[in-house]
This record gives C-alpha cells, structure tokens and sequence, in this order.
C-alpha cells in the first residue's frame, strides 16, 4: 500500500486510509500501556537514575505532539521527548512473530510483535 494521502475538500481535512487508523491505534495502545509487545531500553536509558527514567517513561506513555513532520503516515510509531535534560526518541517497529523480519501485515496482531524501543536522540 502506498502513503498516499488523501484530502475531503469539500470539508478540509485528512482524510486517511484505514490501514493507518488501525495501525495508529495498535501502536497508541501499546505505547501508551506497554501491554502486548516487547520494550528496549538502551544503555543510556538504562543508565539514568530510576527517578529520571521513570520520568522518561512517562513522558514517551503519554506523548501526543504528533503533527506531518513527525507523522507522515499518521501510524505513530515514533517520538521525540525531553527528559533528564536531554533528548530522548522512542521508535514502535512491527515484527513478524518469529522476529526475523517485518510483520506481513501490522494491522492484525495475530502476526505482529510490536517492539517499542527508548533511547537517546545521539543513540539512533
């Protein structure tokens, strides 16, 4: 499927593909409760302070900044967040449920690992 994106004129908005909507709610779920998928923490991420970090994973849970430039295909797999000083990103990825490849279709979790990986801008 392509990234097009499509416009109602007549009401002047988005209008986006529903494959996006599904994988846009998946990824939101799962970040937000880190429920139904495997999270990575780097070593900077690790290497924090519990209280830093705690903050950390509080502020990638509750994220919602998301706009063209850092969405482009509406499907919220990825963030920016400041936090112990520093910047931090948080990257969702879909896996095949061997983790070998990419999910064939991320839109149905019967097929799908969600890896949702925090590290520190300079570790991407």
């Amino acid at each position: 499927m392509s990234n097009v994106v499509f416009f109602d004129t007549a009401a002047k908005r988005r209008v986006e593909p529903a494959r996006s909507v599904t994988i846009r709610t998946f990824n939101d779920a799962f970040r937000r409760s880190f429920i139904g998928g495997i999270v990575v923490e780097t070593a900077a991420v690790l290497a924090l302070s519990e209280p830093d970090r705690m903050a950390l994973i509080r502020a990638v849970r509750r994220f919602e900044r998301f706009h063209a430039g850092n969405d482009p295909r509406g499907e919220r797999d990825f963030g920016a967040v400041e936090a112990a000083g520093e910047r931090w990103f948080w990257k969702i990825d879909a896996y095949d449920r061997t983790m070998r490849s990419y999910s064939p279709d991320p839109t149905d979790p019967g097929v799908t690992i969600r890896v949702l990986t925090v590290m520190r801008a300079d570790e991407y």
